[in-house]
């Protein structure tokens, strides 16, 4: 969770201002306020996420102990493979995240048959991450997205266009889940090498073997 503080500053002979600072974890942002609370010059503290969420210092250590025991710095890595003789796509997903100070590691892969390209299959998958991210209880934060896609994290990143209609569902889609959870999408492209575990799965899904799992790390 990441914050911004904003304050107003007084100075000794009253003079006044106010101030807003760069975003941060929320466990800095507070040990920062704690100190600027020190000069005694520092007034009406306030810190604010980027959905404008406000809180006082007091509600912010709630807050942060209340993410403690739900999940957070989520990264889902994702893997879609179409088979072409068959018309069957494999979907593979990976979600790591923390706990209850704990490390966790979901695994999910599935075989679909109502698609007809690569790309859709790679956007299915990164739709079959979603949909169990919100199982997991994930919404409200930061969520890091890394797949060997181009086309799907450029696209979603805005810096490709999308041409095919197919695609723009799915985009659209993954989007409107994103916004409805009130997820900040971080979007990480990476090479098929730091994408195996996903690669994997899918690979099983083409050959007929279901995975589910969760396992602590």
């Amino acid at each position: 969770m990441n914050v911004r503080i904003e304050l107003t500053y007084m100075t000794p002979k009253g003079t006044k201002t106010a101030f807003s600072s760069e975003e941060m974890p929320a466990a800095k942002a507070l040990l920062l306020a704690e100190d600027l609370e020190k000069t005694g010059r520092a007034r009406e503290i306030t810190f604010v996420d980027n959905y404008e969420n406000q809180w006082k210092t007091k509600d912010l250590k709630k807050q942060i102990e209340a993410i403690q025991t739900e999940p957070h710095e989520v990264k889902i890595y994702f893997d879609g493979g179409f088979d072409l003789p068959t018309k069957k796509s494999g979907l593979g997903c990976v979600i790591y995240y923390e706990q209850n100070g704990k490390s966790w590691r979901q695994r999910k892969n599935a075989l679909v048959e109502e698609l007809e390209t690569n790309n859709e299959a790679e956007y299915a998958a990164l739709h079959l991450a979603v949909k169990e991210m919100e199982l997991l209880g994930i919404h409200h934060g930061p969520v890091t997205i890394a797949g060997d896609s181009k086309v799907v994290i450029n696209q979603l990143k805005g810096e490709w266009p999308c041409y095919e209609a197919e695609l723009n569902q799915w985009a659209d889609r993954i989007e409107e889940d994103f916004s409805r959870l009130g997820i900040d999408p971080t979007y990480e492209a990476i090479s098929r090498k730091y994408n195996q575990e996903a690669d994997r799965l899918a690979s099983q899904a083409l050959k007929g073997i279901e995975i589910s799992s969760v396992l602590e790390l």
